[in-house]
């Protein structure tokens, strides 16, 4: 490997970073459709999806902190490092807090919260319509600001790969 190159992410991690993304552009698209139209049953997916993503972040957050990410080419700023570190983190945080905030909205309104129609998750908070609805706009604020991170971390990952050949992406792809 020259100076400029690094190594890639382990397996595990890239399992982990693919099926987060493949879940999240699954539900971005059915959450505005059941924010939208009346399409029952795809709530239910909506929620065992969002289960799932809370569980999936939950396993990339420890891995993550177990195994840090390759470094960077030496030719990136310690700006663009901090704008990736921050943008990275930023996303997890969304993550989590926008299950959690759906998983309260949902509770609080009171309505049933399946996971794939294995089991019900619990409530966790008591009925109270009002909490839900704002929890709700909450949930939707969220999610626009997770696209726009995601728009922003897909263009800099094709940015690298395009514009300036390196194997930022790369390592993501292959170990």
């Amino acid at each position: 490997m020259g100076a400029d190159q690094m190594r890639g992410y382990t397996l595990t991690a890239r399992i982990l970073h693919w099926t987060t993304a493949v879940l999240v552009l699954f539900q971005i698209p059915v959450g505005l459709l059941i924010a939208n139209f009346d399409l029952g049953m795809l709530y239910s997916l909506h929620k065992s999806v969002g289960i799932l993503i809370l569980a999936v972040v939950a396993v990339r957050v420890v891995w993550r902190l177990a195994f840090p990410v390759p470094a960077l080419p030496n030719s990136i700023s310690k700006m663009q490092r901090l704008a990736a570190h921050t943008v990275h983190w930023t996303l997890y945080a969304l993550l989590i807090a926008q299950v959690i905030v759906g998983w309260i909205a949902t509770s609080a309104y009171p309505a049933p919260i399946p996971f794939f129609g294995l089991f019900e998750m619990p409530h966790i908070w008591w009925e109270d319509r009002a909490l839900s609805d704002m929890l709700f706009v909450v949930h939707l604020y969220i999610g626009i600001a997770m696209a726009v991170l995601l728009i922003g971390h897909i263009g800099a990952a094709l940015y690298h790969h395009f514009i300036r050949k390196d194997e930022v992406l790369l390592r993501m792809m292959h170990g």
